[in-house]
């Protein structure tokens, strides 16, 4: 009887084994309509907000906002995104706005927005984490240009 008690949990913890792996190489089908759903409203609640501050002050919030996100380093070094109101997602996943082929980022790792005209950075329950600076982030941070964000071996700033 013990034997097979034994040889049970062996098989149930192989299996648990098995599912981690297969969702953090494909995703679970599961968490993808939220993480797709959850954005959706935050975009448009965006798109309203920064309008009517760059109509009250045209020319100084453009002057002293970034205006890119680079690549500082890592395999995709040099790489810029251009910021608007839509959210960057980062990641391995090939629908991300920004594709990092590095063995440390998670398939949806991250994401920087913008809110009332500041920027943000958001660990996506990565496996590895995200970093600003030094601090491992548990929550969306502030972030400002030049701050140092790290993901796995890739390290992407804000640039005006």
């Amino acid at each position: 009887m013990i034997k097979i008690a034994y040889l049970a949990v062996l098989w149930l913890f192989v299996l648990t084994a098995i599912g981690v792996i297969r969702t953090d190489l494909f995703g679970s089908s599961k968490k993808k309509p939220r993480k797709k759903s959850r954005p959706a409203p935050r975009p448009a609640a965006r798109r309203e907000a920064p309008q009517p501050s760059y109509s009250s002050r045209p020319s100084r919030p453009r002057r002293n906002e970034p205006t890119a996100l680079v690549v500082t380093q890592g395999s995709l070094k040099g790489t810029t995104v251009d910021l608007s109101s839509q959210p960057i997602l980062i990641g391995r996943a090939p629908d991300s706005t920004l594709v990092i082929t590095d063995d440390y980022a998670s398939g949806r790792h991250a994401r920087v927005y913008s809110d009332n005209g500041r920027w943000f950075v958001e660990d996506l329950n990565s496996t590895n984490g995200t970093y600003l600076g030094q601090q491992k982030l548990n929550r969306p941070q502030p972030i400002t240009v030049g701050q140092p964000i790290r993901i796995g071996k890739t390290v992407l700033e804000l640039r005006k």
